[in-house]
């Protein structure tokens, strides 16, 4: 049977989310793992080894149809020769720059007319903007990790170079929107979505955005597919925003399914993981209409609870509509280790998050009844 088989680099739980839909399409998947208890790995088949070495990835990539990425650490050389060796690969590593350094990400955006905040690459001395502002790690950084509100230079001085310094934006709500195209150029995007942060982490997500303008969730619309366009995009994206009132201004990209488009699972006709398989295989890509009027999704998070399946009973009973997503990864404070989710028409939205916020709290062991 002549059904292809998806290489997916890395193995965590966007890997691990791809494996649903791809069995209802009778697509394989094989991903390339950093261990044998990575969350993917543990459910389907993969090869343990580092991602780094290009020979071991091209020996992965010659058993695939193509290879796509879940996650940005796979160095551009090890791309490019995979590339040289007639591997096909989503993104390309000319695309996938602008989701592993944000210094090219922000002089692409500045190329194509998009809203930039200030910012400039710093390497020593005086910098051009004026205190306090973000400096950001070029490459790796993540959930808060990698960016610094700094006051002073002595604070700047003492991290390590180069850098990406932006101007300190005074952002009403931070945004975000999950695009897809395909190599035949189709190109289908979802509906904004909120993120709420705590200390860099998104502890939830609400979408539709409330209160969002028409005028504002189309501009937002129109950004992400100049974006797609503009950087040859095959797959998923996720764009993230500040709003500024009426004013939208790009943050950062994620070339791959990203945990502000999980809400897509039960939440629209196509989730992210299914649109991203479509993408890199040039099929034609779902529907992405919302199934519900709202959906609120809630980042579980590493801490004291140990039992988390010892506690589903509870919550189950008390919403039949919540829906549980675990990714078997080690328990590490703050680290993100599931997330539920609930849809609903006709309710009152401040209603779904607080079903959602208390059964996040009570997975996490912040609260015991």
């Amino acid at each position: 049977m002549n059904f292809p088989t998806v290489g997916v680099v890395g193995a965590g739980q966007l890997a691990r989310m791809m494996l649903g839909p791809a069995t209802n399409l009778g697509i394989n998947v094989q991903v390339f793992a950093s261990s044998d208890d990575d969350s993917a790995a543990q459910v389907t088949d993969s090869i343990v080894g580092d991602y780094t070495d290009e020979l071991a990835l091209l020996d992965f990539a010659r058993s695939c149809d193509v290879v796509t990425f879940e996650h940005e650490l796979v160095p551009q050389n090890v791309i490019r020769f995979l590339e040289k060796h007639g591997v096909k690969i989503f993104p390309s590593a000319e695309t996938f720059i602008y989701s592993q350094d944000k210094i090219a990400m922000r002089e692409k955006m500045k190329q194509l007319g998009l809203p930039n905040p200030r910012y400039q690459r710093y390497d020593s001395g005086v910098p051009n903007l004026s205190f306090p502002f973000i400096a950001k790690a070029p490459q790796g950084g993540y959930d808060g990790k990698g960016v610094w509100v700094i006051e002073n230079q002595g604070q700047l001085d003492a991290l390590p170079k180069p850098l990406l310094l932006e101007e300190k934006v005074d952002f009403s709500h931070e945004i975000s929107i999950m695009v897809a195209r395909s190599p035949s150029g189709e190109i289908k995007t979802w509906s904004p979505t909120l993120t709420v942060q705590r200390d860099g982490i998104c502890i939830r997500t609400v979408t539709p955005v409330p209160e969002l303008p028409r005028e504002l969730e189309l501009q937002i619309r129109n950004l992400s597919i100049t974006i797609a366009e503009g950087i040859a995009l095959i797959g998923v994206m996720a764009v993230e925003l500040f709003q500024i009132g009426n004013l939208i201004m790009v943050n950062e990209l994620a070339l791959r399914p990203h945990n502000s488009g999980h809400w897509t699972i039960e939440g629209a006709v196509t989730s992210q993981f299914e649109q991203h398989l479509r993408a890199v295989l040039d099929l034609p890509l779902g529907d992405t209409t919302s199934t519900a009027d709202w959906a609120v999704m809630g980042n579980i998070l590493g801490g004291n609870q140990t039992d988390m399946f010892g506690h589903y009973g509870l919550l189950m009973a008390r919403n039949p509509n919540l829906k549980f997503h675990h990714y078997r990864k080690e328990m590490r404070e703050g680290r993100k280790i599931g997330h539920v989710l609930l849809i609903g028409n006709d309710c009152e939205l401040a209603g779904l998050e607080r079903e959602v916020e208390y059964a996040v709290d009570y997975l996490s062991g912040v609260i015991n009844e």
